[in-house]
């Protein structure tokens, strides 16, 4: 017969900071920006945004002048060497090709305002956080491309690329992206960083894309 000790323990805050320390980087960054995932969600208009020609290039544009402005700021070795692969995770070339194919010019896009409220600068557990909020949302691209290509005949390589994102690889993209963050995000202060970072990005990005609440 097994123990299980900590059923009978009362929960008190020592088993709470406990239970916490067991959980892998991604799972605390997981909890940690829940409620600021879903105030963005709750804030997007999934259906005016993504079965409205006009609203989707909108909003193309505006996760144009976020990607630009943050990706700006990152590279491979923002990560601590831990995170290689970044440049093939990079957003901005992917929603450059889908505003050309909508009929934006490579002129026009470079004269799209960014954001500014991005960290100008950050260690590599906060790049983490900020990279955290893009790559979850190559899992929710996967729903809405069905949406895009029923609704508007968009497709993967044409229009609608970057919710296409990494097409067959999202997951074991995001399961990679999982181990290089639990790798680096291995001690209390880095995670502490990882997280701030991340719900910050996720609040910048709401206000970006809807306007301050």
């Amino acid at each position: 017969m097994w123990h299980h000790s900590l059923a009978y323990e009362p929960i008190t805050s020592q088993r709470r900071r406990r239970y916490v320390a067991m959980m892998s980087a991604m799972a605390q960054l997981r909890s940690a920006t829940s409620s600021s995932h879903q105030r963005l969600e709750k804030r997007l208009d999934v259906k005016s945004r993504f079965t409205d020609l006009r609203a989707y290039r909108e909003h193309l544009k505006k996760m144009w002048g976020f990607c630009a402005a943050l990706e700006s700021r990152l590279a491979a070795d923002s990560f601590g060497g831990a995170l290689p692969d970044y440049d093939a995770r990079r957003k901005l070339p992917l929603l450059t090709h889908d505003l050309v194919a909508l009929g934006e010019s490579e002129g026009g896009l470079a004269s799209l305002p960014r954001c500014a409220a991005v960290a100008r600068e950050m260690d590599a557990a906060a790049a983490f956080g900020c990279a955290y909020v893009l790559e979850g949302a190559t899992l929710g691209g996967r729903t809405l491309l069905p949406l895009v290509q029923s609704r508007m005949g968009f497709t993967s390589s044409h229009g609608a690329r970057y919710l296409a994102s990494y097409g067959d690889n999202v997951a074991a993209m995001w399961r990679d992206f999982g181990s290089a963050l639990d790798g680096w995000c291995c001690v209390a202060e880095r995670r502490h960083a990882a997280m701030q970072a991340a719900v910050a990005t996720f609040d910048i990005l709401g206000d970006w894309l809807c306007g301050a609440p």
